[in-house]
């Protein structure tokens, strides 16, 4: 299943008073675990930084000036995000500023049924604790020392470490990873591979047997492939 992990950058806290868009972040997850797929971009808000934001994030307005509008990158955006569900952290708030500048474009909006909200699920699992990114990063021993400041693709890229632990993912990884290691063939686990209880079908034909049967004839007297082929089936004599 594929998800996309986003985070945001803005010029304030709400839309509705006029702060804007500044920054997207997204990264690819499939079947829980980061493709390495990003997408990520600087947008200009059309209007000043105030000190407040500048403080979490360091984007100025003069950094900001020469960056994209909004209209200019939405389709790429879209394009990326699909219609896959997006795993947010405090979704309601990155949402409402996507969401602004979509219907400031009379574009159709992010419906809020795709949305993964992974702070609701921090506050269900670890209640009455702080839960913003650092803390779970903390919690779950996730590198975030070179967070200095608040960056969208960066904390979306920590976001998605920490959301494959908050639902147990990697837990589910690391059991199926001892599940199949096989001690038989120099594997380091304590537990057999799990093997298919029907075996899958052979795609090698005949011709294939034969024509490296006959390749390996050509490496020498005693080639290793020799301890490895199956004996050639002798006809028995003719009654």
């Amino acid at each position: 299943m594929r998800e996309i992990v986003l985070d945001t950058e803005t010029t304030g806290l709400d839309p509705l008073r006029g702060d804007r868009l500044v920054e997207i972040g997204c990264v690819e997850i499939f079947n829980r675990m980061p493709t390495g797929q990003t997408y990520h971009v600087y947008i200009n808000p059309e209007r000043d930084m105030p000190a407040e934001a500048f403080a979490v994030h360091g984007l100025s307005t003069e950094f900001l000036a020469s960056k994209p509008l909004f209209h200019e990158v939405v389709d790429d955006f879209l394009a990326f995000i699909g219609d896959t569900p997006l795993v947010i952290h405090n979704a309601s708030f990155d949402v409402s500023f996507i969401n602004a500048e979509l219907d400031r474009i009379k574009r159709e909006i992010i419906s809020k049924d795709r949305l993964v909200d992974t702070l609701l699920l921090a506050r269900r699992k670890h209640p009455g604790v702080s839960n913003r990114l650092d803390d779970l990063c903390s919690r779950y021993s996730i590198d975030n020392s070179h967070r200095t400041k608040h960056g969208a693709l960066l904390d979306a890229e920590l976001l998605a470490e920490v959301y494959i632990d908050l639902i147990g993912a990697r837990q589910s990884q690391l059991i199926l990873a001892s599940e199949t290691t096989d001690t038989r063939v120099g594997g380091h686990g304590d537990t057999p591979r799990r093997q298919r209880e029907i075996p899958l079908a052979a795609r090698v034909s005949d011709a294939d047997r034969e024509a490296h049967r006959a390749f390996v004839a050509t490496l020498g007297d005693k080639p290793i492939w020799n301890d490895y082929l199956p004996p050639v089936a002798v006809a028995a004599p003719a009654a």
